[in-house]
């Protein structure tokens, strides 16, 4: 019997991983995810591990391109091992699922592929509508498109989203939500014809990961920090000390979100351009600051 697979994509901030644990608390299947990032720490791994769980990083690059051998082997010795139910894989945010479905029909006879997810971030697309080649290979290739974050923009913006995201794809079903609260049921269930099949292409990503570790900090030095992001980076996240709490920050192109976890490691991921310059940039407004001395 061949194990559904579940593949989630989607741009950088849109909300995959907050999908991936909506999916895993509405469910008691035995479940095995596997989290692809983009740069050489996993932050949200820590947040979704449970007793019915087993999670597997893949670090430092693409499933789609550069860690398609190491893709095969995670679902292989997951299958072998857990033998879960489903497995879900949450990929980078310019990860080209195009080619993570070829991979997946054409290489492993263990699994099947069940639909495809890309999550969209409405209030992001109002903002920045300019889409991207790997955003636009996303949007293409979902079988479901989750359109996230519905309470930041208006019906009318809302309706652009989607006469936008339909022009390029018309046979995905959509679904509106806020912070991804999706009917659990629904997508775990589902069985596509995928529509994107195509044959493997060269994916180089723009992009550059870079991580810092941070002290603790307080309001005053979190907001000069996220400050010194722009406009080099895009997006960025981490498990920081905050006033005394730790706290899960995500930074999505300039919008930011807390929200309170069990420990904070202090690692801080950049994504964007100029992460190197951003990263010392960062440094030193921690090295004048007194209050971090």
């Amino acid at each position: 019997m061949k194990t559904p697979i579940v593949l989630i994509s989607g741009y950088l901030g849109s909300g995959k991983t907050t999908l991936v644990k909506h999916l895993l608390a509405t469910t008691d299947k035995k479940i095995a995810v596997i989290m692809n990032e983009f740069g050489d720490i996993g932050i949200d791994t820590p947040t979704i591990e449970g007793s019915h769980i087993i999670v597997k990083e893949l670090l430092e690059g693409c499933v789609c391109c550069s860690l398609t051998g190491e893709l095969e082997a995670a679902l292989e010795e997951m299958i072998a091992q857990y033998k879960p139910e489903t497995v879900l894989i949450e990929t980078t945010g310019i990860a080209e699922p195009d080619n993570i479905i070829v991979t997946l029909r054409d290489e492993l006879s263990t699994i099947r592929l069940d639909t495809v997810i890309t999550v969209v971030d409405a209030d992001t697309m109002i903002r920045f509508p300019h889409i991207s080649t790997s955003a636009e290979i996303q949007l293409r290739s979902a079988d479901v498109l989750v359109v996230n974050k519905t309470d930041l923009v208006t019906a009318e913006q809302l309706a652009k989203v989607h006469d936008r995201i339909t022009t390029l794809n018309n046979r995905a079903q959509l679904m509106d939500a806020v912070y991804c609260q999706v009917d659990t049921d629904i997508l775990l269930s589902i069985e596509a014809a995928h529509h994107f099949t195509g044959i493997h292409h060269t994916h180089r990503p723009t992009l550059e990961a870079t991580t810092i570790h941070l002290p603790a900090l307080n309001t005053a030095q979190l907001k000069s920090i996220l400050h010194a992001l722009s406009p080099h980076i895009f997006r960025a996240k981490g498990l920081l000390q905050i006033d005394g709490k730790a706290q899960l920050l995500n930074y999505v192109a300039g919008r930011v979100s807390q929200e309170n976890t069990t420990h904070a490691t202090g690692q801080f991921i950049l994504i964007g351009t100029n992460t190197a310059k951003t990263k010392k940039r960062i440094e030193d407004l921690l090295h004048t600051d007194p209050q971090t001395k």
